[in-house]
């Protein structure tokens, strides 16, 4: 059990306080000394400050005064605030960018916090770009060029988002999802005239990022799966009013 000299209750250790609503911060409590926090308040490891990234962060002056606190340092205020979201989800380093630029954080000061996070493996934009992908393909059934611009959203770079997509989705991996799409909307479009049916099945599949081509493709091999032969013989507009909550 720690004593009361250890830096857990160290006297000029200041409070574990985040700068904009004075909460508790989970990140910064447990034993940073060996590089992590405590399992229950940091389970994912998010609270590691490598004393090679943050030099003399927190550090007691030989006179015992306790440094500037993260309000008045804004270097400190900077690293509290990103290590504070990336605690609750991972980030890419334009959000964290922006984050900080809508907390008046210099720019000069921003970036160079940021590099430091790059530099340790706390942001990587690669790696968040393969999680998206992967996420909101198989869960939402997004397609290639809806999951680019939301990562482009994001402000990951042109040549990651490629990359991503290359590695989580295989030639066929957009077919498949498009034919799944169609199976779960299928019955609900039953009794409708063939064009508003094709339509409002085509609408679903441009909402989530399908070429048209593909779209069409997978429709008439469904309605033609399903005895239905009535598929129009020119490609009806997609039906982007009709609105879908899947």
């Amino acid at each position: 059990m720690p004593g009361k000299n250890s830096p857990r209750h160290s006297p000029h250790r200041p409070a574990n306080r985040d700068a904009d609503d004075g909460q508790e911060n989970p990140v910064l409590v447990g034993n940073h000394e060996d590089g992590a926090g405590d399992a229950a308040s940091d389970p994912d490891g998010y609270g590691r400050w490598p004393s090679a990234a943050f030099p003399g962060d927190r550090a007691v002056s030989p006179g015992g005064t306790t440094p500037p606190t993260p309000r008045d340092d804004p270097e400190a205020r900077a690293r509290e605030v990103c290590l504070r979201l990336l605690t609750f989800a991972p980030r890419t380093r334009a959000q964290l960018a922006d984050a900080l630029r809508k907390r008046g954080i210099p720019d000069e000061i921003a970036d160079e916090v940021l590099s430091r996070f790059v530099d340790v493996g706390l942001i990587d934009d690669a790696a968040f770009a393969r999680a998206w992908v992967e996420s909101r393909h198989y869960s939402r059934g997004l397609a290639g060029r809806a999951l680019s611009a939301e990562l482009k959203q994001r402000g990951v770079a042109a040549d990651e988002i490629r990359a991503a997509i290359d590695e989580q989705l295989g030639p066929d991996a957009e077919v498949s999802a498009a034919r799944r799409l169609i199976d779960r909307k299928l019955e609900s479009t039953r009794g409708l005239p063939p064009e508003q049916r094709t339509r409002r099945l085509a609408g679903l599949l441009a909402r989530k990022g399908y070429p048209a081509g593909l779209a069409f493709r997978v429709i008439r091999e469904a309605l033609e799966a399903e005895g239905d032969p009535a598929f129009p013989d020119d490609e009806p507009p997609f039906d982007e009013s009709d609105s879908d909550t899947e």
